[in-house]
């Protein structure tokens, strides 16, 4: 942050790791706690029905 860079945490997996980013001005986030991997063609429905994103 202090180099005015966007921070991604990669790997997240339990809420209180995602709080501790939240409080420590993280970003974004990616990993299992959101999404286990897909194949292409459910990541793509999983877009068409997230209105949030």
């Amino acid at each position: 942050q202090a180099l005015d860079m966007q921070v991604i945490a990669e790997g997240v997996e339990t809420r209180e790791q995602l709080n501790f980013l939240e409080e420590n001005q993280c970003d974004e986030a990616q990993g299992y706690l959101f999404s286990r991997p897909v194949p292409i063609d459910q990541f793509v429905e999983l877009l068409k029905k997230e209105d949030r994103l």
